[in-house]
């Protein structure tokens, strides 16, 4: 069993910061990447970010010189820093992974059960 565990979302005026972090647990063999993914209503969910075992990382480019993906490897945790956010930032966040479980397993995705960010303006 692989846990994804959400938090930091919240509610926060245009311009503010939030910090997000997903700490995963569980039978864990290896994690390849973490990273956020976010969904607004009646939009498709879109990766945010998403950094990789060596230090890697991915941005949308709605989000670039804006939020900044970390991870603590030894924690099994990622974190998404947000600052100068915007309305259009306003979304349910999910974590992901993409790890083994075991040594035998192929990698695939895992999820957190999201976390709702509000902007206001």
């Amino acid at each position: 069993q692989v846990q994804l565990v959400e938090s930091g979302g919240g509610l926060v005026q245009a311009g503010g910061s939030l910090r997000l972090s997903c700490a995963a647990s569980g039978t864990i063999f290896s994690v390849n990447s973490m990273g956020w993914y976010r969904q607004a209503p009646g939009k498709q969910r879109e990766l945010v970010a998403s950094i990789y075992s060596g230090g890697t990382t991915n941005y949308a480019g709605s989000v670039k010189g804006r939020f900044t993906v970390s991870r603590d490897n030894a924690n099994l945790t990622v974190y998404l820093q947000m600052n100068s956010l915007k309305p259009e930032d306003t979304a349910v966040y999910y974590c992901n992974a993409d790890l083994r479980r075991t040594y035998y397993d192929l990698s695939r995705d895992y999820w957190g059960q999201g976390t709702q960010v509000t902007v206001s303006s």
